[in-house]
């Protein structure tokens, strides 16, 4: 019997209710090493991000480049007009117009300069669809040239004078300066400024 527990107490003995500790140690290091890891991955993220925006400051502006066009232009401004109705220039004066015209803009700056010459435009806008008859206005090319017609009175007023098609052809090459060009009262600087009115838009057109 005292061999028994002897062999039962001894150091040989094992007892299957007590668990075996892993390491310590191996924890530790894995820990250790996914910090590192991580790191190491925020350093490289960030420095990829300086280069591109180190990169997209001093590169060119070339066509195809990575970074986007600096030049690039701003968002456009809508001006809404109040919609005209004018009598055509048929035969017998018993057609009319009623015309819906949204001036597209390059800012807000040039909507107020617009808003300053609303009547001479109007007025403008007006003698010139007077001057069209129904046949005309109801082709395409007919709207666009009146269009295009528009844009030039809508511009006279802020400086910025479009020639119409016929006056381009006889100024000649865009290369040789013109002094049709020129706006009077304005300096010669000025003119070579982008001219803040860019397109004429039509919201409604209607011939009776």
């Amino acid at each position: 019997m005292r061999w028994f527990n002897n062999r039962s107490s001894g150091p040989t003995a094992r007892n299957p209710t007590v668990p075996v500790k892993p390491p310590a140690a191996g924890k530790k290091k894995l820990f250790i090493g996914i910090i590192i890891g991580t790191v190491a991955l925020v350093l490289v993220t960030c420095g990829a991000v300086a280069w591109f925006v180190n990169r997209c400051m001093h590169a060119d502006d070339e066509e195809g480049g990575i970074c986007p066009r600096r030049n690039a232009p701003a968002a456009s401004i809508f001006l809404p007009l109040e919609n005209m109705v004018v009598n055509l220039a048929d035969p017998g004066g018993d057609r009319f117009a009623q015309i819906g015209i949204t001036l597209e803009l390059e800012d807000a700056r040039a909507e107020d300069r617009i808003r300053q010459h609303l009547p001479v435009i109007r007025n403008a806008i007006l003698m010139l669809a007077s001057q069209r008859s129904s046949a005309e206005l109801l082709q395409r090319n007919g709207k666009e040239k009146l269009a295009a017609d528009i844009l030039r009175e809508v511009s006279r007023p802020l400086g910025y004078p479009v020639l119409a098609q016929r006056e381009r052809a006889a100024a000649g090459p865009p290369s040789q300066p013109s002094q049709q060009e020129a706006a009077p009262g304005r300096a010669s600087s000025a003119s070579m400024e982008r001219n803040p009115v860019r397109r004429v838009l039509f919201s409604s057109f209607i011939i009776q």
